[in-house]
């Protein structure tokens, strides 16, 4: 596993568990165990990467546009190793340059996406920023995502949302498509400005 993801991920695990456990027992108990009344939801398999659905343009809903794992996740990425001399300001080229122009399209747009909550940052009982993936076994208990198939989801600031674990949720807001570096580790190539964050419709 390249080194950035492992950390990436461990520090997401240490993040759940210094922030209580509601968290922990959505990331990790089984329906009725910790969480009761609370359905599990089957593992989202991902289909193949593949070319068509980028060229198919995605609906657009309420002035958003609907972006959905199989889109963004549809192209090989390999994420880079440690860089000490990367910034937000200048990410290596090796990362961006990866990302077809049928994504990077969507940079600065207003999009929606629909996954599964991983809360990294919590103020009190409420979620200020978390990972949404396609699928709640995408943890470091599970299967490590891609760069590509995760994205990091904001909050405004004095903002939050109550932990909604094991079931899916739509965010929308402002969409950010570019490596995004800490201390020289790419830490994801997606962002999301959330401006709402609801449970998914059927």
């Amino acid at each position: 596993m390249n080194f950035s993801r492992r950390l990436l991920f461990t520090l997401v695990c240490a993040a759940s568990f210094a922030a209580g456990p509601v968290v922990r027992a959505g990331l990790f108990a089984p329906s009725g165990v910790d969480n009761p009344g609370v359905p599990r939801v089957p593992p989202v398999i991902k289909a193949a990467p593949t070319g068509e659905i980028l060229a198919t343009p995605p609906e657009v809903v309420n002035g958003y546009v609907k972006l959905s794992f199989a889109r963004l996740s549809a192209f090989k990425f390999t994420p880079p190793e440690y860089d000490p001399v990367a910034t937000p300001d200048a990410p290596p080229p090796s990362v961006d340059a990866q990302i077809p122009e049928a994504i990077k399209k969507f940079d600065g747009q207003k999009a929606m996406v629909t996954g599964f909550m991983v809360p990294t940052h919590m103020e009190g009982a409420v979620v200020t920023e978390f990972m949404l993936v396609s699928s709640p076994s995408l943890c470091c208990y599970g299967i490590v995502p891609n760069m590509n198939e995760w994205v990091v989801v904001k909050m405004p600031a004095g903002a939050g949302v109550p932990p909604l674990m094991d079931v899916p949720v739509a965010v929308s807001g402002k969409l950010h498509v570019h490596g995004q570096f800490e201390n020289g580790y790419l830490t994801g190539i997606y962002q999301l400005d959330a401006e709402r964050v609801e449970p998914a419709k059927p």
